[in-house]
């Protein structure tokens, strides 16, 4: 039985042994204040993070670990981490490993976190936090269980200038009450491609441990790397991606985190205009109801000119300015809030300027607030503590739920669903006009459209009519020897 093995079961039967030994691996980090960092996912984003927090005083790389294992010993150099693996329990059986960054697929994020707290390492994890959101709320039992620090890459959070939008919003009350929110997230992609034959997997890439808790299955797309985004077996889509960042905003900034999850949603979409490989929504079209202030996701990767195969597309939705590419709108009695990242604008009712508002260096901010974490031991004054990335990723994954659940319990249509605003026809307008270049109408099969479904914020589930088809897609099907284990 391996070391890491040992410990997992010791702990999950609570042997004061274990305990022990994450309480002196903690006393160690705190008494030496050098921590001792290993990375786990070795692409493009491990890259951008690993090298963020080896600008930061006090950090020393000890090793990366990724299935590539090419791109593990490259990154493993540029880190002067002398230690490279292929398979990241080996990196979590390290002794000189006190916190790990995860930047793997997201279908290995929740595993990884799980079995880094197990094994008493702190853990900063990418976005989105899970896969599915009943292996996030293990993450969050993991962390309280083992008295782990755990941050969300969520780095948003960490920007001085959210602070200064929330004073302006809610204390100066300076556009008076808020009426509705609408995010976006309209970013051009392409095609990932449609093989006739399964793609070969790269001989350096150990493709079982690749795959870990996803299930085997042939991809014909052209590349293995990033493009698992767009495969639900493996990502997220767009929505998990890009949405969690936009959606964790309008949770911080207009909920100042006091709306955890919707309690109903309706969500639309399809995959259009590319005949490629993937499967998530590249249009997706949500409504979360809060309780409080209605709040829309408008998302579309299709280009505004099918010949050229460029332009993105904006959203108006009846009001006088413009939302952002990629942000949100905080639309008040008085005039609008216009946010993006790192920049903001408030215009009056007329759509006339008012206030400017600029970001700092959020990424720095962040990770040293998990650094400051990982030393004093205050869970508390982590930026995005993992139970609060949990409930924004919630989001997201309740947007994918409904678009997905919407192909099993098929409805005639999201502009026929009166949601209490009359902002989502609107929204739903500039949709249809996203399909027409593509020959697409809102109501064609290929688009998806849930019923309303209702959600339990406190039991985390749907309820009453189509629950059982919704809930379907709140837990995976794990592989065995990859499964995230229930944290009581």
């Amino acid at each position: 039985m391996s070391s890491l093995k040992r410990r997992t079961f010791l702990q999950a039967t609570g042997a004061a042994v274990a305990l022990s030994g994450v309480r002196s691996a903690s006393a160690r980090t705190a008494a030496n204040e050098e921590i001792g960092m290993g990375l786990i996912g070795a692409g493009g984003r491990g890259g951008q993070v690993s090298g963020g927090f080896k600008k930061l005083p006090g950090v020393k790389f000890v090793a990366v670990a990724d299935p590539d294992e090419s791109r593990a010993k490259k990154l493993a150099g540029s880190l002067g981490a002398e230690k490279v693996y292929t398979d990241l329990r080996k990196l979590l059986d390290d002794p000189a490993v006190d916190a790990v960054i995860i930047t793997t697929c997201n279908h290995w994020h929740c595993l990884a976190a799980v079995w880094a707290m197990q094994a008493g390492k702190d853990v900063y994890v990418e976005k989105p936090l899970s896969h599915t959101q009943w292996e996030g709320r293990q993450v969050v039992n993991a962390a309280r269980k083992y008295d782990r620090i755990c941050q969300l890459g969520t780095q948003q959070r960490s920007d001085p200038m959210q602070t200064e939008i929330k004073q302006f919003l809610h204390e100066e009350k300076a556009l008076g009450e808020i009426e509705y929110v609408q995010a976006n997230r309209f970013g051009v992609r392409g095609p990932i491609g449609k093989r006739e034959k399964p793609l070969e997997i790269p001989k350096e890439v150990d493709y079982d441990l690749w795959l870990g808790p996803a299930q085997e299955e042939p991809l014909y797309r052209s590349n293995l790397h990033y493009d698992w985004h767009w495969d639900w077996n493996t990502g997220s889509g767009e929505m998990g991606n890009w949405g969690v960042h936009v959606l964790d905003d309008v949770r911080n900034v207009v909920f100042q985190d006091e709306v955890t999850l919707p309690t109903r949603i309706v969500a639309t979409g399809g995959r259009v205009g590319w005949d490629d490989a993937g499967d998530t929504p590249n249009v997706h079209y949500a409504y979360f109801d809060t309780g409080k202030i209605p709040t829309i996701i408008a998302l579309s990767n299709l280009w505004s000119n099918p010949d050229t195969k460029k332009g993105s597309w904006s959203s108006r939705a009846g009001r006088k300015v413009s939302g952002p590419g990629t942000g949100y709108v905080v639309t008040c009695e008085g005039g609008s809030y216009v946010g993006g990242r790192g920049s903001g604008t408030a215009y009056d009712a007329d759509g006339k300027e008012m206030r400017k508002f600029k970001g700092g260096d959020m990424d720095r901010i962040h990770f040293q607030n998990f650094l400051d974490a990982v030393r004093s031991r205050k869970k508390e004054e982590l930026h995005a503590e993992i139970e609060v990335g949990h409930h924004s990723t919630g989001w997201c994954n309740l947007a994918n739920v409904g678009f997905r659940a919407g192909g099993e319990v098929p409805g005639k249509g999201a502009a026929n669903l009166d949601v209490g605003t009359d902002v989502w026809p609107k929204v739903l307008e500039e949709m249809a006009a996203q399909l027409k270049p593509f020959g697409v109408r809102p109501t064609d099969d290929v688009i998806h459209t849930s019923p309303m479904l209702t959600h339990d914020p406190e039991t985390e589930r749907f309820t009453g009519e189509h629950a059982e088809a919704a809930n379907a897609f709140l837990k995976r099907k794990y592989r065995d020897g990859f499964v995230v284990p229930e944290i009581g």
